[in-house]
């Protein structure tokens, strides 16, 4: 079958020549094609069909893409949502895309992008330098006619301080009693952005799953690779891949729950893993079956009577933008349902599929205009009612609205927080008590 090469010389699993495999369910009616939020914009995307399955017919192991068009692709994932046959047309794209990094290279400009965790990691002890270059016009020229990164990609700034080594100082002054069981357990996976560019995010979801009952465990983690993946370089995806599954598996064979606040990385964990980088095996699924969006998971607790409802009101109207990570899921908009709990809170869905920055994509200077193309309808909508706050579940994603409305962007989590009057500053736990010398929670430490 053509694309088998795509695993690229290791795990050439099952599942990865059924992503591939699926380009024969496509009977051509352009319907990804149709809702492709790129193909309208530049005439160097031909639309989804033509570059992915179409192509994927012609795409012989061990020679070379057919075409580069490919690279224009977002990954935004639309197209494999509404293809009424079942094709993975995003997937496929990706394997494409990772079949010519391996048959050309690697660009520095997107091996830099795909090292978001790395970065994040080391930047946060010259936080004030590194955030001077983020805002520098003239750094960000530089950085934009030698290495390709847009000027105008709204670059993220470090917080100067760890996420993690906030909840290492909390769990030093503060430490949790263990729970007799597993059943009040979570996991909570914070990504790269929670860790080092928006640790108020990670902070806030601690918070409020404390505040709903819950004992949270927090093991070591890494990029959860999409980055990587997005970019063409499937062995470092795969390694981060790995590594995260390796250190969740033994939460998800006990069944706690793994929650985290990127639908992105998210997706990549519950999804990518499996259907893109073809990491078919039973711990990777046993992973991915245990994890939760964060919004998800507060309405799954509501379903089952176990989220708290004592909200403060908010007279509050926003707009609010899913994410299509989020859509790829397939579990409709929690975050809408869990918000209209709040009394006098009324959020409502922006009409517009992408935001455009589809991770790195919006940050590569030659599709930065194809990008703000594709957002612009979001910001039409924010103008229109003139909202001074958008709610977006991912952090690209908020990046990129507030690069192009000027508006404040917040996770949904932050509302939640403020409707069950929680604030960080000074945050205590609810509960306090003084946690077994033996605990692996009192004694982990970042």
């Amino acid at each position: 079958m053509a694309g088998e090469k795509m695993t690229m010389n290791d795990n050439h699993s099952a599942l990865i020549h059924q992503t591939a495999f699926t380009a024969d369910h496509c009977l051509k009616c352009n319907i990804c094609t149709a809702a492709c939020p790129v193909a309208p914009l530049t005439p160097l995307f031909p639309g989804p069909k033509t570059v992915g399955p179409q192509a994927q017919r012609l795409r012989e192991p061990g020679q070379p893409s057919p075409d580069h068009a490919v690279e224009y692709c977002s990954g935004c994932g639309i197209c494999t949502l509404v293809c009424p046959h079942g094709v993975r047309v995003m997937e496929i794209n990706t394997q494409a895309k990772a079949q010519m990094t391996e048959t050309h290279g690697m660009s520095l400009r997107n091996w830099f992008l795909s090292r978001n965790e790395l970065w994040g990691r080391l930047g946060t002890p010259f936080a004030p330098l590194m955030n001077f270059g983020v805002r520098s016009r003239l750094l960000r020229w530089l950085a934009e006619r030698i290495f390709g990164i847009s000027a105008r990609g709204p670059l993220p700034g470090w917080a100067g301080y760890t996420f993690r080594g906030w909840w290492n100082k909390q769990l030093k002054r503060y430490p949790r009693p263990e729970p007799d069981g597993d059943a009040n357990r979570v996991v909570y996976f914070h990504g790269c952005s929670s860790n080092t560019y928006e640790p108020h995010i990670a902070q806030t979801a601690v918070a409020v799953l404390e505040r709903i009952g819950l004992h949270v465990e927090i093991p070591p983690q890494t990029c959860c690779g999409l980055p990587a993946q997005s970019n063409g370089d499937f062995t470092a995806a795969r390694r981060y891949a790995r590594t995260n599954i390796k250190a969740l598996v033994g939460y998800a064979r006990r069944g706690i729950p793994i929650v985290g606040t990127s639908a992105s990385c998210m997706t990549a964990i519950k999804g990518d893993y499996e259907h893109v980088l073809g990491l078919d095996d039973a711990d990777a699924r046993l992973v991915a079956a245990n994890t939760y969006d964060f919004m998800e998971f507060l309405w799954k607790l509501h379903a089952e009577g176990r989220l708290p409802l004592d909200f403060q009101p908010l007279e509050r109207e926003l707009p609010y933008h899913a994410p299509c990570q989020l859509k790829a899921h397939g579990m409709g908009r929690p975050a809408l349902d869990v918000l209209d709990l709040v009394p006098g809170l009324r959020v409502w869905e922006i009409d517009a599929d992408c935001c455009g920055i589809a991770g790195t994509y919006g940050y590569k200077a030659e599709k930065r205009e194809i990008a703000e193309g594709v957002g612009w309808p979001i910001a039409e909508q924010v103008y229109e009612v003139g909202a001074d706050t958008v709610v977006c579940d991912t952090e690209t994603c908020r990046w990129q609205i507030t690069s192009l409305t000027g508006t404040t962007t917040i996770h949904p989590v932050q509302l939640v927080a403020e409707a069950y009057g929680i604030s960080l500053e000074n945050y205590r736990p609810p509960v306090v008590s003084k946690a077994p010398a033996e605990s692996p929670v009192a004694q982990k430490g970042w």
